[in-house]
């Protein structure tokens, strides 16, 4: 279980994120929505210790994130392509994860047999550094990286852009997989309520760095979404 107590994140006299208590339990799929500047990336900073609440704090299956790295073999992320190493080919950079993770080549090379559909043949054994793929396909490898390991909390951060709509569909059907399945913890954050009403069990909508809806995904959501943000 995820759970938030009394956070703030001040700079200067502007507060940009102000959430009093939120729990996320163990297995959810959990979507985050707002509108640029909202604090959905902020938030997800703060889980994992990128930055330093201003109050309050975040532990991770009880274990306070800003004070003890003991959460982090059991968590991964992707958050953008800044989480990559350019130089390295998605080879090389998934053994490095798998290093990382306690994991030998066979052991991810197991893993990425299964996501042969999901790269779509744009990844592996094609000879190139991180850095020239487009960025659809780096965020393909963040993505994947980010299962390597067997993590219970998995935290992406707008996973649907940038990618191709098979890619898309893939994706959404893996997400809700692990969570379903293997009761994965997985954290999404999106501009696209289509895609973050169809994967994500429940939803929260930040606004101006509050907390003004927490919602659990039904048939109308998508329409109650629509009507908050079209005003």
């Amino acid at each position: 279980m995820i759970t938030t107590q009394n956070l703030t994140k001040t700079y200067g006299e502007a507060t940009v994120l102000n959430i009093e208590h939120l729990e996320i339990p163990k297995g959810q799929s959990f979507g985050l929505v707002g509108n640029n500047g909202a604090g959905k990336t902020t938030f997800f900073s703060l889980l994992l210790d990128l930055i330093e609440p201003t109050t309050g704090h975040i532990s991770n299956h009880g274990i306070q994130v800003n004070s003890s790295e003991a959460w982090k073999p059991f968590t991964s992320a992707f958050i953008d392509e800044t989480f990559l190493i350019g130089y390295l080919t998605p080879e090389e950079y998934f053994y490095f994860i798998g290093e990382l993770r306690g994991r030998n080549k066979a052991d991810v090379d197991a893993l990425l047999a299964g996501f042969e559909d999901f790269f779509h043949g744009e990844i592996l054994g094609q000879k190139k550094y991180l850095r020239d793929l487009s960025k659809g396909n780096q965020k393909k490898v963040g993505i994947v990286a980010s299962f390597i390991g067997d993590p219970e909390v998995i935290i992406l951060d707008e996973p649907f852009a940038n990618l191709d709509p098979t890619t898309q569909i893939r994706l959404k059907g893996i997400i809700k997989n692990m969570a379903a399945e293997k009761e994965v913890t997985i954290l999404v954050s999106s501009h696209d309520l289509i895609h973050v009403t169809e994967v994500c069990e429940r939803i929260v909508v930040l606004d101006k760095g509050q907390i003004v809806k927490d919602i659990e995904t039904e048939a109308e959501t998508l329409k109650e979404l629509e009507v908050f943000f079209g005003g």
